[in-house]
């Protein structure tokens, strides 16, 4: 029969997780720490209140509205860097297109010329 885990040897399976590679992963490693450590303080009734209203206004509809509005302007942010990339690209292309029909014409650069 397989041995049962127990709750304090969950959570010393959790301290004992691999270190993180990069400054981000950590970050990530932290804030998972710190919402277990909150859920579990909530389950408890031992939160403190700036926990509980943290959790309060994370469930807000207004909290989600910022969030949405948020999420729409990153969207907004990308769109406009690939327009300009794209703007850039064609511009090349005009430019390319005019080259090559000043060649095609017979007609020099005025760099060619010197």
């Amino acid at each position: 029969m397989p041995k049962r885990i127990s709750k304090s040897d969950e959570s010393k399976e959790k301290e004992r997780s691999r270190p993180a590679l990069t400054p981000e992963a950590r970050e990530n490693q932290l804030v998972s720490l710190a919402i277990d450590l909150a859920e579990k303080q909530l389950r408890e009734g031992t939160a403190s209140s700036q926990v509980i209203t943290h959790y309060l206004k994370l469930g807000s509809t207004k909290e989600r509205i910022e969030k949405e509005i948020l999420e729409k302007q990153k969207e907004l942010i990308e769109a406009k860097t690939i327009n300009l990339q794209s703007a850039q690209r064609v511009e090349e292309l005009y430019a390319n297109a005019l080259e090559a029909m000043r060649n095609y014409s017979g007609t020099l650069n005025r760099d060619d010329e010197e």
